[in-house]
C-alpha cells in the first residue's frame, strides 16, 4: 500500500475487506532524553468516534496527541490516517486541526478574520471562504459576532472561535488539548454539551485530551486511561468506570472504596484487591433487615461532607476507611453525627476485583 491510496479505499490489514480506522497507532515511543514519555502504545480510533485521552499530567496524552498531529516525531512506530502513513508528514500536510487550550486567537484580527486565516492561507476565494465563515460562526452558535476582536469576547465565546477556525478547514480529525480548562465549572460544563452536539453534527473524528474524568465521562464514546506512557484501561466510559481493571483506574476514574488484605478478608471473606464505588453502598436504617445476597460491615461515621445534591459520609470499618455517596432527597438516611455507629451494606454483584 502507498500514500497515494485514498482513506476510502485503504483496507485494514487486520480485517482484510474493511477500511483502516481513522487512527491508527502502532509500537508508538517517544522519548526526550532519558525520558520514556510514549511507551510501545497501539491504539485504534474510528472514523467519527469522539475519543477521550484521559489522565494525570506527565502520563504521555498530550504527546500522543501532538505526535497525531505531527507536531512531535515518534522516536519509534507509526501514525497512519485514513490508511495513509503520516509518520513523518508535516503538520500541514495531515487532514488534522488542532484546538489548543488558550485558543491562539490572532488579537488584531476579527473573528471572522480568525476563523477564514486558514482558508485564506490556502488561497480559497473569497466569496467561497465568506460562506464557509459564516457556515462555520452558525455552526458554534456565534452568527453576529464576526466584526468583533477576541478581546471582546467572553471565554466561552473565544473557545467556540478556536472551534470554528479548526472545522471551517474540513479537517477529517479535529484534536482539542484541554480546550475547556480556562473556563470556570459552569462554563465548562456548558461547553461540554456544545461540543457533544457540535460533533454529532459535522460526524468526524474528535480526540479529546483531558485530566478531568468527569469531562471525558460525558463527552467521549470511548476512552483511554493513560499512566506512565501507556494505556492503563480502553473501553466505553461506562466500562471503565463500572468495570475498572486497576487500582490506578478505579481511583482515578472517578472515586472508589479499594480493598485488600486483611480488611477484604474480613469484609468479604476472600483474599483479594477489590473495588467499590461509593455510590453502590447504603446505610442502613436502624431495624432494617440486610438480604442474605448483600455485604454489610459495622462502622463510626469519621466524617460527613455536605456538597448540594449528595452527601459524603466517611465511615471507620473493619480497620479501613470508607465512603458512602448519598443522594439528598426526601428519603435519604436519618441525620448523622460524627462518631455514629452505622452498618454499611452493598450488593455483592457490584464489587469489582482489580489488579493492585
Amino acid at each position: 500500500m502507498t500514500t497515494s491510496v485514498s482513506a476510502a479505499n485503504a483496507l485494514d490489514a487486520d480485517n482484510p475487506g474493511e477500511p483502516e480506522p481513522r487512527i491508527r497507532l502502532r509500537g508508538l515511543r517517544k522519548t526526550f532524553g532519558s525520558v520514556v514519555a510514549v511507551d510501545n502504545l497501539d491504539l485504534d480510533i474510528a472514523d467519527g468516534e469522539f475519543f477521550a485521552m484521559l489522565g494525570p499530567s506527565g502520563s504521555g496524552k498530550t504527546t500522543v496527541l501532538r505526535m497525531i498531529a505531527g507536531f512531535e516525531i515518534p522516536t519509534a512506530g507509526t501514525v497512519r490516517l485514513g490508511g495513509v502513513d503520516a509518520t513523518r508528514q508535516p503538520p500541514f500536510r495531515r487532514d488534522v486541526n488542532t484546538v489548543f487550550q488558550d485558543y491562539a486567537l490572532f488579537p488584531h484580527m476579527t473573528v471572522e478574520q480568525n476563523i477564514g486565516y486558514g482558508l485564506r492561507v490556502r488561497r480559497v476565494p473569497k466569496q467561497d471562504r465568506s460562506r464557509r465563515v459564516g457556515e462555520a460562526l452558525d455552526m458554534v452558535r456565534l452568527s453576529g459576532f464576526g466584526a468583533r476582536k477576541p478581546n471582546e469576547l467572553s471565554g466561552g465565546q473565544r473557545q467556540r472561535v478556536a472551534l470554528a477556525r479548526a472545522l471551517v478547514n474540513r479537517p477529517r480529525v479535529l484534536l482539542l488539548d484541554e480546550p475547556l480548562g480556562a473556563l470556570d465549572l459552569k462554563l465548562r460544563e456548558q461547553m461540554q454539551l456544545e461540543l457533544k452536539a457540535i460533533q454529532r453534527e459535522v460526524g468526524i473524528t474528535f480526540v479529546f485530551v483531558t485530566h478531568d474524568q468527569d469531562e471525558a465521562l460525558t463527552l467521549c464514546d470511548r476512552l483511554a486511561v493513560f499512566r506512565d506512557g501507556r494505556i492503563e484501561q480502553l473501553g466505553r466510559g461506562d466500562e471503565v468506570y463500572e468495570a475498572p481493571a486497576t487500582r490506578f483506574v478505579a481511583e482515578f476514574v472517578g472515586t472508589s472504596n479499594v480493598i485488600s488484605g486483611e480488611a477484604a478478608r474480613a469484609i468479604l471473606g476472600a483474599d483479594a484487591t477489590v473495588a467499590i464505588r461509593p455510590e453502590k453502598i447504603r446505610i442502613v436504617s436502624p431495624g432494617e433487615a440486610v438480604s442474605a445476597g448483600d455485604v454489610s460491615v459495622t462502622g463510626n461515621v469519621r466524617e460527613i461532607v455536605y456538597a448540594g445534591a449528595k452527601t459524603r459520609v466517611v465511615v471507620d470499618a473493619a480497620g479501613v476507611t470508607l465512603s458512602a455517596l448519598l443522594l439528598n432527597v426526601a428519603t435519604h438516611a436519618p441525620e448523622l453525627q460524627r462518631g455514629d455507629a452505622v452498618t454499611l451494606c452493598w450488593d455483592r454483584g457490584a464489587v469489582r476485583t482489580i489488579e493492585a
